[in-house]
């Protein structure tokens, strides 16, 4: 019987030999991750140096497969093949692909880049991420699915084992708390947007439009996102019929070097909806249709130049209408929450999940409806838990009435008496 294969991956024993003057040789018979064993030398000036030099060879070498990824790579390296391997999928917006690139340049190159992937242990990770977490929570999150996402295609090109980001602590979540207008607030809400719009007395230059206002309201009669308002082109209403609705087909998103365009589909496939429009909501768009100036996009809000408006342009005129307003808490998802929340209380809750195109009801309810405060009448329930005590321990409750009486005999003799004792004469 022939003596077992070494373990892949593993050497025999190391030998020297001196070759001549300050010139020794270390070999050693070494495995490969494809199974052939190899030959591997060293050569320095000594016997122990060339076999130090041998070792770090051994510990170091690439796995000889056709794959561009071995433990040797760096992470630099890794992350251009992976952004290669994720540009032709489909399932992968262009506006999250750059998102993943932003997030490697800023948090994840500079620190880690330099690393072989067989460096990335999880105790190297797991002390950058609570580094990185203590500045930069969210930033920490996103660089967490980024990097995890770059090892698991090594770990399917045979580089490591395992994917050490699996292993590291959990990141700290922040305490989410859902936050909505009540409908008093949203009169000052619209008040803020009126009192912006005004025009300025002296100023130069073109008035604001009524586009913010008009935004508002459609966010509010619809609870959409901001991209998906921004991108309804007249074809996607049907203002004509009976019940007017509004196709939400697509969304605004921006790509660096492509710059701001129409996306012909939502965030989720379940962002694909038709929603029944309220009637304030009518009677803008009837408005608007008009007035509204012809543009290549058939766009419903455009800028005077007749391009896409920008969401963050959108965003930026909402700062400046609730400035000194007390309304800094309110952005534009916000009104989105307050759809939810009202649908919700108003006994609709399955609704709200359909209304604003979630692929299920715990997206919903978590992070867009406002927990209640008061918590349901279930007395009936609880005089189950009520003491039992014998008769004779339970006393007889006097009718209000009597109480009341008493306390007011009670209270006119007391009264009397004061009277009296301020109307008594000083003995003589």
């Amino acid at each position: 019987m022939g003596r077992p294969p070494l373990p892949i991956g593993t050497w025999g024993k190391i030998r020297r030999d001196q070759l001549g003057p300050n010139r020794w040789r270390a070999r050693t018979n070494f495995r490969d991750y494809d199974g052939e064993t190899r030959v591997v030398e060293a050569h320095d000036v000594t016997g122990a140096k060339a076999e130090n030099k041998l070792r770090e060879m051994l510990r170091d070498r690439a796995t000889p497969n056709s794959s561009d990824i071995t433990a040797n790579t760096l992470i630099n390296t890794l992350a251009d093949l992976w952004f290669d391997e994720i540009t032709g999928q489909e399932e992968l917006s262009a506006q999250t692909r750059d998102r993943y690139r932003s997030c490697f340049e800023q948090a994840i190159r500079k620190p880690l880049g330099k690393l072989r992937v067989h460096e990335a242990t999880v105790g190297r990770l797991d002390k950058f991420f609570k580094t990185l977490a203590r500045a930069h929570r969210a930033q920490a999150h996103n660089a967490r699915v980024v990097l995890k996402q770059m090892l698991a295609m090594a770990v399917r090109h045979g580089a490591i084992s395992t994917n050490p980001i699996r292993d590291i602590a959990s990141l700290p979540s922040r305490r989410r708390t859902v936050v909505a207008l009540e409908t008093d607030s949203l009169e000052s809400v619209r008040a803020a947007i009126r009192r912006w719009q005004e025009p300025v007395p002296g100023k130069s230059g073109p008035h604001h439009t009524s586009d913010l206002a008009d935004i508002v309201d459609l966010l509010l009669a619809t609870g959409a996102r901001i991209g998906e308002i921004l991108a309804i082109r007249w074809q996607d209403l049907d203002l004509d019929s009976p019940t007017t609705t509004l196709t939400i087909s697509g969304t605004l998103v921006y790509v660096k070097g492509k710059g701001l365009f129409r996306q012909g589909w939502t965030k989720t496939d379940a962002g694909f909806r038709i929603v029944v429009l309220p009637q304030f909501a009518t009677r803008m768009l009837l408005r608007r249709r008009q007035t509204a100036v012809v543009n290549d996009l058939d766009a419903v809000f455009t800028t005077r130049k007749g391009t896409w408006l920008s969401p963050n342009n959108v965003r930026r005129q909402w700062r400046q209408a609730r400035k000194d307003t007390g309304l800094e808490w309110v952005t534009p998802h916000i009104f989105r929450k307050t759809v939810a929340t009202l649908l919700d209380r108003e006994g609709k809750g399955d609704a709200a999940t359909l209304q604003l195109g979630h692929s299920n009801e715990e997206v919903t309810k978590e992070y867009y409806i406002v927990k209640a405060t008061v918590a349901p009448d279930v007395t009936d329930v609880l005089d189950k838990l009520a003491p039992s005590y014998p008769d004779s321990m339970i006393r007889p409750v006097r009718p209000a009435a009597v109480v009341i009486r008493a306390e007011h005999r009670y209270g006119t003799r007391r009264a009397g008496r004061r009277r009296r004792s301020r109307t008594r004469l000083p003995a003589r």
